[in-house]
């Protein structure tokens, strides 16, 4: 393309109008404010993985590195409005109750790896997050007296202390109200109203989770449990302050609960759930007619599904990571279908993550052997409007590797079939194993989204990232209608190509590229896209 051609396509779509600041200019001040990658940030309906090599699961160092470069690459900062590195981070690990099993072998695998977390968060740290500001969170520590005892062989007090950072020592200003004899003396608790509630009206949090100016970080662990899979969205129900984060209590515990606990909870539960709970059977949802109240029947796990989308309505994690380091199958804690009854791990080698949990879960799941869309728990969810999809193979997929997102199928990443107890076939004739795999074929059709016709190929920056005196790179989002040969060039205001980001067959869907400026002179720059005969340019104002 000549010059002239180059200006007169820029300006037939208006570019100098598309940016009034300069992206780069050189900064040497200290930023006020964070983010996620700007990729991660501006797509909230993908997942991405990122593999790890770590050759076992007791290799402290390779941990702690893995979980530091991954913090580095996953967290950005920022001189303009993010969220403020004056803000609360409140960070939610899996760090349930490990029955005495602390750090040892059998526990390992219940909670989020203890020194991938140390990693994670002094990587955090290094970027600028101060210590004092972040708070470890888990609502089992206030739940009953035998649980604490756990968390000293857990290898998290320790972390704690060696980083910093809060984990025991709970706020002591007290704003809670009726329901305040259930609780923990000298706890915080946040009153959140659920005002789409189906089994709760009002739900308490550990501080500061649901504060105001706090960041929630959800980190939960690749693993098996009675409801399935214990991923992220499972993970967040330990945020709740006893007794409501007993989300698997059956339909007669919650009636049992003293009355100023039980006026959080909606005065016509029974009728509620049973209605639904008939509803799902008619619809279809896969193994929600196995008989029983309880958590080993379809009615149990309607409650405890409506119950964890209720407080997923009202709360937001800024990120949702599931640790994958390794991963346990069994019942969620120390029994499974190993020698003696023993839960059993093996290295999966794997971080997923995005900014949906629900999303994220869905990828997890598929990943540990089963089909999502046996699960009810994510038919419950697209119904509430939590998310748009449970079909793995409908989820934007991006392999991540040294910063850089690319779009990746389904198929390209191992499986590992990790079992559950999850509403087992063994009444009526059946004689699945008590460990099992849910993994029987389920049609998607019928929740299939359908792209838009017409789509056309998009162009834009999504961002930058870097600092440290430096020009930082621009983070650039291309969208392609289908597959074929795309190219995106850099060319300066006299039309010359300075730079070529990509030539090559990529997919259809979105993907990202960077460019670094740290060579070039201040001045005005232009991306330009070829693709199936379109042509789309944006303008990049570098300054001094």
């Amino acid at each position: 393309m000549l010059r002239r051609e180059f200006i007169q396509s820029a300006s037939a779509i208006g570019i100098t109008s598309c940016l009034s600041r300069p992206l780069f200019a050189r900064t040497g001040a200290s930023a006020d404010y964070f983010g996620l990658h700007p990729f991660i940030d501006a797509h909230p309906e993908a997942v991405f993985i990122q593999t790890t090599d770590i050759a076992a699961k007791t290799d402290t160092a390779a941990k702690l590195s893995a979980g530091k470069a991954y913090a580095k690459e996953i967290f950005v900062l920022r001189d303009t409005p993010g969220i403020s590195l004056a803000s609360t981070i409140a960070i939610k690990p899996n760090l349930t109750v490990t029955f005495g099993t602390g750090n040892s072998d059998a526990g390992m695998g219940i909670v989020t790896d203890a020194d991938f977390m140390e990693g994670l968060i002094s990587g955090m740290q290094e970027l600028g997050f101060p210590a004092a500001n972040m708070y470890l969170r888990e609502g089992n520590m206030l739940a009953d007296g035998y649980c604490r005892d756990d968390y000293a062989m857990t290898g998290y007090p320790q972390m704690a202390q060696r980083l910093q950072v809060n984990l025991t020592d709970f706020p002591t200003r007290k704003i809670y109200a009726s329901s305040s004899d259930t609780l923990e003396p000298g706890t915080e608790v946040i009153w959140t109203d659920c005002p789409e509630g189906v089994v709760f009206k009002r739900i308490g949090y550990i501080a500061p989770i649901h504060a105001p100016n706090s960041w929630l970080l959800n980190i939960a662990k690749f693993k098996t449990h009675g409801m399935g899979m214990s991923l992220c969205v499972k993970n967040l129900q330990g945020s709740c302050v006893f007794p409501y984060i007993r989300f698997c209590n059956t339909l007669a515990e919650i009636q049992a609960y003293p009355a100023g606990v039980l006026a959080d909870f909606q005065p016509d539960l029974p009728a509620r759930i049973a209605n639904l709970h008939a509803r799902h059977v008619q619809d279809g949802v896969p193994r929600w007619d196995r008989p029983g109240q309880d958590s080993t029947g379809g009615l149990g796990m309607e409650v405890w599904a409506q119950r964890t989308c209720d407080s997923h309505s009202v709360t937001t994690a800024g990120l949702s990571i599931i640790e994958g380091i390794y991963g346990r199958n069994g019942n969620g804690f120390t029994l499974g279908p190993g020698p003696n009854g023993e839960a059993q791990d093996c290295m999966t080698n794997m971080l997923i993550f995005g900014k949906n949990p629900f999303l994220v879960d869905v990828i997890g799941t598929w990943l540990g052997g089963h089909e999502p869309g046996n699960f009810g728990l994510f038919h419950i969810a697209r119904e509430r409007g939590l998310c748009a999809t449970f079909n793995p193979a409908e989820i934007p997929l991006y392999g991540w590797n040294a910063g850089q997102p690319a779009l990746t199928p389904l198929s390209a990443f191992n499986r590992t079939p990790l079992v559950t107890t999850y509403l087992r076939r063994d009444y009526n004739g059946g004689n699945e194993a008590e460990y099992h795999l849910v993994n029987e074929p389920y049609h998607y059709s019928a929740i299939t989204r359908r792209e838009k016709n017409g789509a056309k190929p998009a162009l834009s920056i999504v961002g930058t990232i870097g600092r440290s005196g430096n020009r930082p790179a621009a983070i650039i989002q291309y969208a392609l209608p289908h597959a074929g040969v795309v190219a995106i060039d850099v060319f300066n205001a006299a039309g010359e190509r300075v730079d070529a980001l990509v030539d090559r067959w990529m997919a259809c869907g979105m993907h990202m590229a960077a460019w670094n400026c740290r060579r070039e002179t201040p001045g005005s720059y232009y991306l330009r896209m070829r693709f199936d005969g379109a042509i789309k340019t944006a303008r990049i104002p570098v300054a001094g």
